[in-house]
């Protein structure tokens, strides 16, 4: 069962790359909804399911929130370490490097296979679980094809590149869900993982994206699309619930 769901998410990531595909002539508006999706994703789903698997602290600080701040820092100095690097090869000033889209869109990847593991946990769990954790995985599949695309296309990637990520991105649900028939991944380690990955997104959408998106069309259309955003996935989560 937690398969065949799976497959629902699947063609939810894609209709979310699809739709990313195909609005590029509202490119400030896709960057606006983008970033308040990503913003969303981390500080209403990703976050609050981190503190609570892995509830541990490290001096007084839970071990999700350290890896969230820690995640953030890696994802700005691998920033400036390819920004550095291709200044020193001659690139232009403030070029954006294709790495740090492929890298990020590999991070959305994983955060897929991790919504998977959970979907075939939830099922094993039994009762209502399995519905309302379908319900919160296909739902936001479309903010994860739409994000993966938006992100890898960014950077400078050509369209092959972005296609391909998102591919992989829809695929990992249905992997992560089969998984679960032969193995449970233990709650501590994923919800680390959602923290690191959380910071990394946070990074993403106030350093990169949303300075985007209003850079050339600081529009009030813009800033309600990624209000927008956030009141989706915020609505996601409380259906969910």
């Amino acid at each position: 069962m937690a398969v065949i769901v799976a497959l629902g998410a699947f063609l939810m990531t894609l209709a979310g790359g699809w739709t990313a595909q195909r609005v590029t002539d509202r490119r400030h508006l896709v960057l606006g909804l983008a970033g308040g999706l990503m913003l969303g994703v981390v500080g209403l789903d990703l976050l609050p399911e981190a503190l609570h698997a892995a509830g541990d602290e490290v001096f007084g600080v839970p071990l999700a929130l350290l890896l969230f701040v820690a995640g953030f820092l890696v994802a700005h100095v691998v920033e400036r370490l390819l920004a550095v690097r291709r200044a020193s090869h001659g690139a232009e000033d403030g070029a954006r490097a294709p790495e740090v889209g492929l890298t990020a869109a590999s991070a959305m990847v994983g955060h897929s296979l991790a919504d998977g593991v959970a979907l075939g946990a939830a099922f094993q769990v039994g009762g209502g679980m399995g519905v309302a954790v379908a319900l919160a995985v296909i739902t936001h599949d479309f903010a994860d094809g739409f994000n993966t695309y938006t992100l890898t296309s960014l950077y400078g990637n050509d369209r092959r590149k972005a296609v391909l990520m998102l591919i992989a991105d829809a695929l990992a649900p249905v992997v992560g869900a089969a998984s679960t028939l032969l193995f449970t991944l233990p709650e501590e380690p994923l919800g680390a993982y959602l923290g690191f990955f959380g910071g990394v997104l946070l990074y993403l959408a106030a350093a990169e994206i949303l300075p985007e998106a209003h850079h050339d069309h600081p529009a009030l259309s813009t800033l309600m699309c990624t209000v927008g955003g956030v009141a989706g996935i915020w609505l996601v989560v409380g259906l969910a619930e």
